[in-house]
Parts: C-alpha cells; sequence; structure tokens
C-alpha cells in the first residue's frame, strides 16, 4: 500500500463533511415539515412593517392623498380600442 498524499485525505474529508451537512439540512426539512403539518405560516405585523408593507399606513396614505390620474402615452402611434 502506497503514503496517501495529504491533499486526497483533506479532500476526503471536505467531501464527508459537505455530504453530513447536506444530510442535516435534509433532516431539518423533514421535521420542519411535519413539525408544521397542516398549518400556514402567516407573516406578523411586524414581518409586513420590516418589509415596507403595513396595511395601515397604506390605509391613512389612501384616505389622504387624492386619486391617482394615469397620463396618456404619446408615441406618436394611434391607440388601439
Amino acid at each position: 500500500m502506497g503514503r496517501k498524499s495529504k491533499t486526497g485525505v483533506l479532500k476526503r474529508l471536505r467531501e464527508v463533511k459537505k455530504a453530513e451537512k447536506a444530510a442535516l439540512k435534509r433532516d431539518q426539512r423533514e421535521e420542519r415539515r411535519q413539525a408544521d403539518g397542516v398549518a400556514v405560516r402567516v407573516a406578523t405585523k411586524d414581518d409586513l412593517e420590516g418589509y415596507g408593507l403595513d396595511d395601515e399606513a397604506e390605509d391613512e396614505e389612501a384616505e389622504t392623498a387624492p386619486p391617482s390620474v394615469a397620463a396618456p402615452i404619446r408615441s406618436g402611434k394611434p391607440l388601439a380600442g
């Protein structure tokens, strides 16, 4: 038997570590899927505010802002209609 090179051993260790990590992620995903069952994930009010999707702020803006009017498109071509 020949002596194994250090790079080959390190490569094998990286491959094993990567495979173990992938297996762990698969297991965790499966556990989450089973734990959730039919439960639906719903964003909280804080989550919506974090994404800038606060319904109350939009409602207040809609009440105070005048209705917007779309400007006609001026491409030089008549509109089909």
